[in-house]
């Protein structure tokens, strides 16, 4: 079965930065459009970011642009996010997803986890 995971979480200051991973099994990963997205407390889901199949597209929520980036290596079956210059407001659980490459949804979604990021 698909199995997307996720790690690198943690508690930082405001200024720091972050790694996520994601590791992907059970599909081919190359032929999937990766995208996070983060959950704060008592809010909806939101879009963070996303790179194509190939990786030579990528896309950005406005709140992280400059800030974050996404990348993907299909050797390792593993996306990533860097998030530097975090803030306060970037305190959410992240959680990656997958979207086949001619899809319009994704479809299948890891656990999440914690970014805590304190003033």
């Amino acid at each position: 079965q698909v199995q997307l995971v996720e790690s690198g979480g943690g508690l930082v200051q405001a200024g720091g930065s972050l790694r996520l991973s994601c590791a992907a099994s059970g599909l081919t990963f190359s032929s999937y459009t990766m995208g996070w997205f983060r959950q704060a407390p008592g809010k909806e889901r939101e879009f963070v970011a996303r790179i194509s199949w190939r990786g030579d597209t990528t896309y950005y929520a406005d709140s992280v642009k400059g800030r974050f980036t996404i990348s993907r290596d299909n050797a390792k079956n593993t996306v990533y996010v860097q998030m530097n210059n975090l803030k306060p407001e970037d305190t959410a659980v992240y959680y990656c997803a997958a979207m086949y490459y001619s899809g319009k949804k994704y479809d299948y979604w890891g656990q999440g986890t914690q970014v805590t990021v304190s003033s």
